[in-house]
C-alpha cells in the first residue's frame, strides 16, 4: 500500500510533499527546488558564501531524515527549515561573530560583505555598518536568530516562533531587546527612524 502518487510540483503545499515523501523519497526534492535559494542567501548573509554551501545542504539532509516530524498540519514548510538552519548556523556562532567583530573594527570582512554591497542607500556610512555589525555581534544567539529572521527572511512573529520552537511572547522581547540594543549602537534616541535605518542596514 502506498500514498498515493508523487505530489504534483505546482499544485501541493509543502506539507503535502513531506507527507507523500514518506512513500515516494524522491518528491523530497521538490522541497529542495522551492526554498533552497531562499536558505542558502540566509546563511550566506550570515556566515559567508563558502560555509552557506555546507549550511543549505546539512539543512536539507537534516529535514528529509526527520521530515515525519514535521507538523503537517502546517502547509508551508518554510519557518521549519529556517529553524533548522538557524541551528546550524548556530553551531557556528564563534565564526559568525567573529565576522561581525571584524567588520565593527575595520569596516571590512568577507563574511560582511553581502550587508555592505546591498546596503540601503540611507546607510551607507562605514561607521553606522560598523557599529551595527558590533551590537549584532554583541547579541545572545537567540536574539539574533529572532532580529535576522525577522529582518532578513521577513517573518512574521509567528513564523518566527515556529522556526525556533519559542513563544511568540518570547519573540517580541527577544526582538524589542535586539531593537533597543541596536538603537543604543546607533545613537539615535528616535526609536521608530532608528529602527527603520537599522533593520534597512540589516536588510543589506
Amino acid at each position: 500500500m502506498t500514498g498515493g502518487p508523487p505530489p504534483d510540483e505546482h499544485e501541493d503545499d509543502d506539507a503535502t510533499v513531506i507527507r507523500q515523501s514518506q512513500e515516494h523519497p524522491e518528491a523530497f526534492a521538490l522541497l529542495y527546488d522551492r526554498h533552497a535559494a531562499d536558505i542558502h542567501r540566509y546563511a550566506a548573509r550570515r556566515l559567508g558564501d563558502g560555509a552557506a554551501d555546507d549550511i543549505t545542504a546539512d539543512t536539507f539532509l537534516t529535514a528529509f531524515r526527520i521530515r515525519a516530524r514535521f507538523d503537517t498540519t502546517r502547509e508551508s514548510a518554510r519557518p521549519w527549515l529556517y529553524g533548522i538552519a538557524a541551528n546550524l548556523i548556530g553551531k557556528q556562532r564563534r565564526k559568525e561573530v567573529r565576522g561581525l567583530r571584524a567588520l565593527a573594527r575595520t569596516g571590512r570582512d568577507p563574511v560582511a560583505e553581502s550587508w555592505v554591497e546591498r546596503a540601503d542607500s540611507r546607510v551607507t556610512a562605514e561607521s553606522a555598518q560598523a557599529a551595527l555589525a558590533g551590537a549584532v555581534a554583541a547579541l545572545s544567539s537567540g536574539d539574533r536568530h529572532v532580529l535576522l529572521l525577522v529582518a532578513w527572511a521577513d517573518f512574521t512573529y509567528q513564523e518566527v516562533a515556529d522556526a525556533l520552537s519559542i513563544p511568540v511572547g518570547t519573540v517580541r522581547s527577544r526582538l524589542n531587546r535586539a531593537r533597543r540594543k541596536v538603537r543604543t549602537a546607533l545613537g539615535d534616541d528616535d526609536p521608530t527612524r532608528v529602527t527603520d535605518v537599522a533593520e534597512a542596514t540589516i536588510h543589506g
